[in-house]
């Protein structure tokens, strides 16, 4: 079977979807599935890759408008596959992407498509939030998209009922929750990074933060919680992003540049060794951007109990309250401080959320389970 995978960005560029794309593509490309990427390139040249195995091509990207690369060639290039003898069968878009979003929809009016055209699929992975001038214009052809596909796979139950574009569409929703190579983050390391080694020289508990430092992760909240924080417990943010010299200014103003140790990016090899040596996990996000957390199945995976908020999306659904970790009001450092203590004070509880945490995340969000599951609907959409 042809896939052909849309978004604006794959690895090595680091992020949540990204990592998702890469994973699954890699995956189908190992089931004897003939694998396609199209996504936008950093800079304003084309060029074709060969990533782990996966033919990637990066489109030349003109600019950004609200976090959405621009790239005509994109669009261009995603029409020329779907009217050539050798189309795919299957076109999987990943949302928001608005510009990748309105090239299949352009595409899906071409003369000779109809129901001779691929079947497609939409991984919905967040609404559009923080652009509300984009959605003010978008929302009628984001509407149309997604009456349009075959399937619209939501990355968790409850993000069907909270987002205002699912609920009228609840009956062409499938949800397929988010997976991972768990075994990566099962054992102990045999290496500790040399940063990592640092870390741990000094004694005490150690909270983690891994992911893109953005608005919507609320780590604003987190920092300024860590002073009603147990005193011997330092925080590690492993990440890099726009928000990051806001993030450090805000550390050094509340004196804690002792207790919060900014790690800077960290290769995949090396993060392992992070969840291994950390006591608790936390995802302090603030907005309904975060629609699902995959930092938290890396975390659960790790056998670490997770403090998380309820945001109406996902992370609640991956993190349970009681059971595998602590969930809080978004937004609110007194709610993230005590959560954090009460694990912190309670050894015999931490122990027993992180192995409920890791049976959870074996039982529900193995790669291999997601990817079962996606292939199931291609086959049956293509047949």
């Amino acid at each position: 079977m042809k896939i052909l995978y849309i978004y604006k960005d794959y690895y090595p560029v680091l992020g949540g979807i990204e990592n998702h794309i890469r994973f699954l593509a890699e995956a189908m490309q190992a089931r004897g599935h003939e694998v396609e990427v199209l996504v936008t390139s950093r800079d304003r040249r084309t060029r074709r890759e060969v990533i782990n195995g996966v033919p990637v091509l990066k489109t030349a990207r003109w600019l950004d408008l609200s976090s959405a690369p621009l790239s005509p060639r994109l669009a261009w290039e995603y029409w020329r596959r779907v009217l050539s003898k050798n189309r795919p069968a299957i076109v999987h878009l990943h949302a928001p992407y608005p510009p990748g979003e309105l090239a299949w929809l352009a595409g899906s009016f071409l003369p000779g498509f109809g129901r001779k055209g691929p079947a497609a699929v939409l991984t919905y992975h967040s609404d559009i939030i923080k652009q509300k001038r984009l959605l003010t214009f978008y929302a009628p052809f984001l509407r149309a998209v997604l009456r349009r596909v075959n399937v619209i796979l939501p990355t968790s139950p409850g993000y069907i009922k909270s987002s205002p574009f699912l609920q009228p569409l609840e009956a062409k929703c499938q949800p397929v929750p988010l997976g991972i190579e768990l075994e990566r983050f099962a054992g102990v390391p045999e290496v500790v990074p040399a940063k990592l080694a640092e870390i741990r020289a000094k004694p005490g508990p150690l909270l983690l933060f891994t992911g893109r430092l953005r608005y919507y992760k609320g780590l604003q909240y987190l920092i300024e919680a860590m002073p009603a924080i147990a005193p011997e417990a330092r925080l590690v943010i492993v990440g890099v992003g726009p928000q990051e010299a806001e993030l450090k200014g805000l550390t050094d103003r509340l004196g804690l540049a002792e207790r919060v140790v900014f790690a800077g990016e960290v290769s995949d090899a090396e993060l392992p060794a992070y969840y291994a040596a950390t006591d608790i996990f936390v995802l302090p996000a603030c907005e309904r951007s975060e629609a699902f957390g995959l930092v938290q199945l890396e975390a659960m995976a790790a056998a670490k109990p997770v403090v998380s908020t309820e945001l109406g999306t996902g992370t609640s659904y991956v993190n349970q309250h009681g059971e595998t970790g602590l969930v809080v009001p978004p937004a609110d450092p007194a709610a993230l401080a005590g959560a954090v203590n009460k694990l912190l004070w309670d050894a015999e509880l931490r122990q027993e959320m992180g192995q409920r945490g890791q049976l959870r995340a074996r039982a529900e969000f193995s790669l291999t389970k997601m990817v079962n599951r996606l292939e199931e609907i291609y086959i049956r959409l293509s047949s």
